[in-house]
């Protein structure tokens, strides 16, 4: 694990808790890297409580923790990275796992901050023949295969994937969400959503014919971070692909929606004939139990808890058996998901002026 963040709070110590209870069965968390908490941020907040958690990590499961890629020893089995450090830092991790013998490598969306340097990547590992797969988990979601199903038996069938933030509707918390998120909502909350048309639909650039702003719906603002400095992003967006071979696809986001994500199907006369849910009621009890575990985590990590596993399971698999990994993206994927998020961004604003 390269990448953990602090406990309670980064996605990558989440993934360690997960492989630490034994969740992923063909894996071993063996080495976690950490940089920041392991170097300049040791004694700064979140510092002492990595420090301690590091600690009972050792001595339950003889895991090593590790201030840098460079410092891991040659493998003795097939090596696994899982990069979930910041996004402007997965270029050079990359380049550096490859170098520590690493057989396959799962990538955290949206993999890196431009198309240009995921590109770089991808080219890079293709070199060095290393598999990247990225964390899309929810091209393995339930919701997702459970909807996609369902629009394929309703005769001229619309899909609208929506996805929900829970901050709070105000300047102060949505400017911090802003300048956090700075490459903008489409290619940080809403790239999943951008994922599965890549994966599901035949969404590229070159395949759009037309992409249509849902006015009503839609809002963007112009709001200062902590910094002072402004940002301006969509706070929520809702809009319609149509593809040159002939699909048509919604997406919605909304940063101040709640914590679930849905999905709709519509018919031919537009009215709503089927909404699933994540988490649905046989996963909320998992999110209960798991909330009383891990009070202080954030609460996203629950909701989306076994669609984790699944990806990490599938990638571990196909590192040890050459099993193809079902559903999880590719570095290919991920590039031509970028590529639209860069495309869409600029077009929408426009239509929303």
């Amino acid at each position: 694990l390269v990448g953990c963040g602090a406990p309670n709070r980064g996605m990558g110590w989440y993934h360690a808790v997960q492989m630490l209870e034994g969740r992923c069965p063909s894996a071993s968390l063996d080495y976690v890297v950490e940089p920041w908490f392991l170097g300049a941020g040791s004694t700064g907040p979140g510092g002492p409580e990595f420090g301690q958690w590091a600690k009972e990590t050792t001595s339950a499961h003889g895991t090593s923790f590790l201030s840098s890629v460079a410092d891991l020893p040659a493998p003795k089995e097939p090596r696994c990275a899982l990069i979930s450090g910041r996004t402007a830092d997965n270029p050079r991790l990359l380049t550096e796992c490859i170098a520590a013998d690493c057989k396959t490598i799962y990538l955290e969306k949206p993999g890196a901050p431009t198309v240009k340097e995921l590109q770089q990547m991808k080219e890079e590992a293709e070199k060095a023949g290393v598999a990247v797969l990225m964390g899309y988990n929810k091209n393995v979601c339930k919701y997702v295969r459970k909807t996609r199903e369902f629009a394929e038996t309703v005769p001229g069938s619309h899909v609208t994937f929506v996805s929900n933030n829970a901050y709070e509707n105000t300047p102060e918390s949505l400017g911090e969400c802003f300048e956090r998120n700075a490459e903008g909502m489409l290619k940080n909350m809403a790239i999943h959503e951008l994922a599965l048309l890549v994966s599901f639909y035949d969404v590229t650039v070159e395949n759009i014919e037309s992409v249509t702003a849902d006015k009503e719906f839609s809002s963007m603002q112009t709001l200062p971070g902590p910094s002072g400095k402004e940002f301006t992003d969509f706070d929520k967006i809702k809009f319609t692909i149509k593809t040159k071979t002939g699909k048509e696809v919604s997406v919605a986001a909304d940063r101040c929606g709640g914590t679930d994500s849905y999905a709709t199907v519509t018919d031919a006369n537009g009215e709503e004939v089927f909404r699933y849910w994540m988490p649905d009621e046989e996963d909320k009890k998992t999110v209960q139990e798991l909330q009383a575990k891990y009070p202080t985590a954030m609460p996203y990590f629950f909701t989306q808890d076994p669609d984790y596993v699944t990806v990490k399971e599938r990638v571990a698999k196909n590192t040890v058996t050459g099993e193809e990994a079902e559903g999880v993206a590719t570095i290919g994927v991920a590039v031509e998901t970028l590529r639209v998020a860069e495309f869409l961004t600029p077009t929408l604003m426009e239509q929303l002026k």
